[in-house]
């Protein structure tokens, strides 16, 4: 049996997580001065009384007294004991958990000590080297690289802000500063600061006579090092390899730096290099970051996703750039959810962010960030490169490509309005090009899986524009009632939009539990899911509908009201095409479940007969 888990591993838990991010996954929050805010989960309320603080890694609601740190948060938030929280934190942070060892053979304590030790040298490392190229920075010998970053236009405060350092051009300066403060060379070498020959075993410093660029973590903690070379050295760039606590496709650089300025940042800046993001700052523009070596990754938005609504993507204008830009637009499609934008910026050839930011300036090249292009406009038009839209075969081209990229994109609002754009362009329906979209596994099943726009159902030709109170697309993984039951189980205060009559509520399980439940919502005036649950507890629908309550409803509070509308008109026009024949079929199913009509049913079910009767 395990031991209880080790309180030194709790704390080490803790202070590797952002209770920010963690929090941010599961409630919306905004900028509130050096904290964050939102509407408390824990209770009903209207106006944001919910903090959490970054600085002090703590949640707080000043509505109902709700307290704590980010295991408490999960024990609260997602219903999970102590032991169950510690091993979702820990599997979040890539960590195993740890746990007393009193118990175990002195072999395996000592190998359990070992790794901890091992672990705890190579973070001290890290900044140790940091340190260390900081310094080196200040000495003689880095002569040519203050002139080097001085011709980049840069300052002291920034070379400060961003901890710039340098690597002498020597084998072993390094190496022997580490060795002196008893850190392993096997660890220097896991760490990605030492090169290791199979032969021999012989190590060497990886940076040398570079300019060095510290990559931190969100806390300011040094993961890792990117190295600019002052000779003729191959490569220019150098960056550590992949370690315990460094992952190129994760990390991005200039993001701490960008997360400590003042104020609530409403986008970031996507660009290529490390030169790219400190010229930037230097120039008054604190919010770009840049991946490090490598394309951008889905891993890389979802960090970035968390922080702002906006991305802008910034290439050079040559074909590299332009091939770049399209691989950043599929990575990006999934990740455009309702409310996210993401927009490209291309240079004029031969210009990067950092030569055009000194040559024109910071409000020039913020016009540019400006009037960067939506996702959409360039979609479109590299759809449109090398296609003559005159022909019908380039019209096919155009399409399928275009329908190529919507496949990846979420349902909602956005994948709605480039259909509708699509169906301008290309003289085609929307009905008719959803048909194209949807997978063949799933096109026999679209009505009942719910993907269906309402905004154009019933209406084949969709010569007119939607109005803007139909343009929402409805979204949803289950049949569309289970879907708005459990958005009504998640956020009762959305009985307030139901309509008076339930003659758009299918008449199955699910759709007599909703009116069950919207019944006894506004009998009671209750505005509590867990009230709410406390009704049925014990009872035939109790169950399933605490399991739509952990489940989470992916999406934002502000838009839940919207989709239900949506999921209700849809219903209604759904039960307004039954044909009598499917109504009374659709009756009868319901009695051969072994379910009592309502009097209502009996009615329409008699009113039916008489009419099929009559024909």
């Amino acid at each position: 049996m395990a031991g209880p888990i080790s309180q030194r591993f709790i704390d080490d838990l803790l202070a590797r997580v952002d209770i920010g991010e963690l929090v941010g996954e599961r409630v919306v929050l905004k900028k509130a001065g050096r904290n964050l805010s939102g509407l408390c989960p824990f209770h009903d309320e209207k106006s944001p009384s919910f903090t959490v603080s970054r600085e002090k890694q703590f949640y707080h609601c000043f509505g109902c007294g709700a307290h704590g740190n980010a295991l408490r948060f999960l024990m609260e938030y997602d219903r999970l004991s102590f032991p169950e929280a510690v091993e979702q934190l820990a599997q979040r942070q890539g960590m195993e958990v740890e746990r007393e060892d009193d118990h175990l053979p002195a072999a395996q304590k000592e190998k359990i000590a070992a790794q901890r030790r091992k672990r705890d040298a190579g973070v001290n490392l890290l900044e140790l080297a940091s340190g260390w190229f900081k310094q080196q920075l200040t000495e003689p010998h880095a002569d040519e690289a203050r002139r080097y970053l001085n011709g980049r236009g840069l300052n002291s405060d920034i070379i400060d802000a961003f901890a710039i350092g340098f690597a002498p051009d020597g084998w072993d300066g390094l190496k022997q500063y580490l060795n002196g403060h008893s850190v392993a060379e096997s660890v220097q070498v896991e760490y990605g600061l030492l090169r290791q020959r199979e032969e021999d075993s012989r190590t060497w410093d990886l940076f040398r006579n570079r300019v060095i660029f510290p990559i931190r973590d969100w806390k300011g903690r040094t993961l890792g090092f990117g190295g600019r070379v002052l000779g003729d050295a191959k490569p220019k760039y150098l960056n550590s390899p992949e370690t315990p606590v460094f992952h190129k496709g994760r990390e991005l650089y200039g993001l701490y730096e960008a997360r400590q300025q003042k104020g609530n940042i409403a986008r970031l800046v996507v660009v290529e290099g490390y030169m790219d993001v400190v010229a930037l700052a230097q120039n008054g523009i604190h919010n770009a970051v840049a991946t490090l070596g490598t394309a951008i990754t889905d891993e890389h938005l979802t960090r970035i996703y968390r922080l702002v609504d906006e991305v802008v993507f910034c290439f050079d204008g040559d074909g590299a750039g332009r091939r770049a830009a399209r691989r950043a637009l599929e990575v990006a499609l999934p990740s455009m959810i309702d409310g996210r934008q993401a927009r490209f910026l291309f240079l004029p050839e031969g210009e990067d962010p950092d030569s055009l930011v000194r040559q024109e300036g910071r409000e020039a090249f913020q016009a540019r960030i400006e009037c960067a292009s939506p996702l959409s406009e360039f979609l479109f038009d590299q759809a449109r490169e090398g296609v003559d839209l005159k022909r019908v075969e380039g019209r096919e081209r155009f399409v399928a490509h275009v329908l190529e990229k919507l496949r990846l994109l979420p349902q909602g609002v956005l994948h709605s309005l480039l259909m509708e754009e699509l169906s301008t362009r290309s003289g085609i329906s929307v009905a008719r090009l959803e048909q194209f979209v949807t997978p063949a596994t799933q096109s026999s099943h679209v009505q009942e899986q719910g993907v269906v726009d309402h905004a154009v159902e019933g209406h084949a030709d969709n010569q007119h524009a939607a109005s803007p109170g139909r343009a929402a697309k409805v979204h949803i993984g289950t049949a569309p009632i289970t879907r708005a039951l459990h958005l009504l189980v998640h956020n009762p205060e959305l009985v307030s939009e139901l309509p008076e009559q339930n003659d758009w509520c299918p008449e199955n399980e699910d759709g007599l539990l909703f009116i069950e439940v919207a019944r006894l919502l506004k009998a009671g005036g209750y505005r509590s899911s867990q009230v709410l649950l406390a009704h049925f507890h014990g009872t035939d629908q109790g169950e399933p509908l605490s399991a739509l309550l952990r489940r989470p409803t992916d999406i934002r509070r502000e838009d839940q009201a919207t989709e239900l509308r949506a999921l209700i008109e849809m219903l209604y026009q759904r039960r307004q095409r039954l044909s009598p024949e499917e109504e009374y079929q659709q009756l009868l199913a319901i009695t051969r479940e072994g379910q009592k009509l309502t009097a209502t049913q009996q009615q329409r079910l008699l009113a039916l007969i008489e009419e099929l009767g009559r024909r």
